[in-house]
């Protein structure tokens, strides 16, 4: 046991110690983000959407760790071919929103690769529709969601990401996620 706490001890000294640059360096940045999108039903069965994701953010980063990121972005989805899915039945996910909010951003201080985990809050404008055997929605207008996003910052300077993010939309009983990949260009 005592091992295991040494070498926990270990690895955050290591990565809190480097001099190194965790996420951009401290400033004003834009970064815009291209991916493909994907809807899921909030319960166990197999069915799906995919599409688009397109998201722009403004980075205001405090530290080489911690950034704020107020974000706007879209997700549309349609849903997948799902014949051969689990249970008969015209079942389908799909989202089609504007996304806002903001989220604040933890960075590990790694060169070159930097791992890093986003969450925070926002509104999704838009319509949704998760039917399932356990759930028949069909929504529109504005909903609340929490983006939970974790990735990777590469390059000399971290102005590369690619990364998965995730929208979890309770009222509609479903979860949007998009792996994408993103690039920052300095404001300041």
């Amino acid at each position: 046991m005592s091992f295991s706490f040494r070498a926990i001890v270990a690895f955050v000294f290591f990565l809190f110690s480097f001099s190194s640059q965790a996420q951009l360096q401290p400033g004003r940045y834009f970064n815009a983000s291209l991916g493909i999108g994907y809807s899921f039903p909030n319960s166990d069965i197999d069915v799906s959407g995919s599409g688009f994701y397109a998201q722009g953010e403004y980075v205001y980063n405090l530290t080489k760790w911690f950034g704020l990121r107020p974000y706007a972005g879209v997700i549309l989805t349609s849903p997948d071919d799902n014949k051969d899915q689990q249970f008969p039945g015209d079942f389908q996910v799909s989202t089609k929103a504007f996304v806002l909010g903001g989220k604040a951003r933890v960075a590990a201080p790694i060169p070159w690769v930097a791992p890093y985990f986003e969450v925070g809050i926002g509104a999704s404008m838009g319509s949704f529709k998760t039917i399932t055997p356990e759930f028949n929605i069909k929504k529109s207008g504005v909903l609340m969601h929490v983006p939970l996003s974790f990735g990777l910052a590469l390059g000399r300077k971290h102005n590369f990401d690619v990364g998965f993010t995730y929208y979890y939309h309770d009222a509609a009983k479903q979860f949007n996620g998009a792996f994408a990949i993103g690039y920052s260009i300095p404001l300041d």
